[in-house]
């Protein structure tokens, strides 16, 4: 019913995630982003921006042909209204949800992304980014935790697509120069969602799909995703 173009980054275990805990059939659809197949034609007519993930849903609610979706934040709430399911149905529950899962796309990703790079790829160790985007990552952090202080999931009760789409950029929490133990909330918190037999699941399916692929060991690979050959 679903495929799914991906490479086992945070925003496609997003994905994955959602999928192994719905239940819902897909296909596995690898988008090499080392080797540059985001620049495909093909992938780019579902993909504008050339970044994966994107989706093609072969079944669409309104019984029309196959629909793409792409951007993750975007594809989680498409996902969570063709099921009903990681998301509240009133009002307010729904938005709440919403506001955290925006939270995440707009802050939370691009500044742990940009944690990661700076720390860990880019060619020159530059003191000024390094600690911009450390110290930017441990406010989210304290955001998150602040959050999650008397909840057992990022927005009340029940786990959610925001509790998807924080919880892969928490993963690399030691390469963001972070100690979980400096925000107790967020270990609770992140400590349940690791346990759920669907987040172990998609994790696996991560890995055999990375196999020996490193970024870091890989020069045209780096230049291919960090936007050095990129194609317009």
């Amino acid at each position: 019913m679903i495929d799914l173009y991906y490479w086992p980054t945070p925003n496609g275990h997003k994905i994955t995630m959602f999928l192994e805990e719905a239940g819902l059939p897909y296909t596995l659809k690898p988008v090499n982003i080392g080797k540059g197949e985001q620049f495909e034609p093909s992938f780019l007519k579902i993909s504008p921006n050339n970044r994966m993930p994107a989706i093609v849903d072969t079944a669409p609610a309104d019984g029309g042909a196959p629909l793409s979706v792409f951007e993750s934040g975007a594809i989680l709430q498409y996902l969570a209204d063709k099921t009903g399911r990681f998301m509240p149905a009133d009002v307010r529950g729904r938005f709440k949800v919403l506001e955290w899962v925006y939270w995440q796309v707009g802050g939370l990703g691009p500044m742990l992304g940009q944690n990661h790079h700076f720390n860990r790829y880019a060619p020159e160790k530059i003191p000024y980014a390094i600690d911009r985007y450390v110290n930017e990552t441990r406010r989210l952090y304290g955001i998150l935790n602040k959050q999650l202080d008397g909840r057992a999931f990022i927005a009340g009760k029940d786990y959610t697509i925001a509790d998807m789409a924080a919880y892969p950029w928490i993963v690399p929490y030691e390469a963001q120069g972070m100690s979980l133990d400096d925000f107790p909330h967020l270990k609770t918190w992140f400590e349940a969602v690791h346990e759920r037999p669907a987040t172990k699941k998609a994790y696996e399916i991560g890995e055999s799909i990375k196999g020996r692929f490193d970024l870091t060991q890989d020069e045209e690979a780096r230049k291919v995703l960090f936007g050095l050959g990129a194609k317009v």
